[in-house]
């Protein structure tokens, strides 16, 4: 699996026009999954997220994770995250689990967060989402396990 994280300010995902999901302070983490990844690599995931360390400590350091700082998570389905694109122009999604796989390791994501005490907005697997956000740094990092 792979997560894509942005720290931000504020971020918010909309479903036809309709704010589905929003959080202030925290983490956007676009998350993909592929073939072989299971239950426990989804369960992994989310504990690195929620551990990752990059949030300002007293110093101006990066030292802090979202679970020090009560900050929220707003987690977004994307299977883009397995596009290649070392071939030609057009990406391939060959390397992306089927709907119903990756639904299942998102969902399983996003209840571990919840198990560890993250506050999670999440957008809708598989609509057409606009996400809005304002990453904070900006900071990005891609994570996988």
């Amino acid at each position: 699996m792979r997560a894509l994280v942005q720290r931000v300010s504020k971020a918010r995902v909309r479903v036809d026009g309709q704010v589905i999901g929003e959080i202030g302070n925290g983490l956007c983490c676009l998350v993909g999954a592929t073939h072989d990844d299971d239950l426990e690599a989804a369960r992994k995931l989310a504990g690195k997220v929620w551990n990752l360390r990059i949030f300002a400590d007293e110093n101006g350091h990066m030292n802090r994770s979202v679970a020090q700082t009560s900050g929220e998570v707003l987690v977004i389905s994307q299977f883009t995250l397995y596009g290649d694109t070392r071939k030609g122009r057009r990406p391939s999604f060959v390397a992306a689990a089927s709907p119903d796989h990756a639904n299942v390791l998102i969902d399983e994501f996003i209840a571990e967060l919840l198990r560890l005490g993250a506050a999670v907005a999440t957008g809708s697997f598989g609509a057409r989402m606009a996400v809005e956000l304002t990453n904070d740094g900006p900071v990005t990092l891609m994570l996988e396990v």
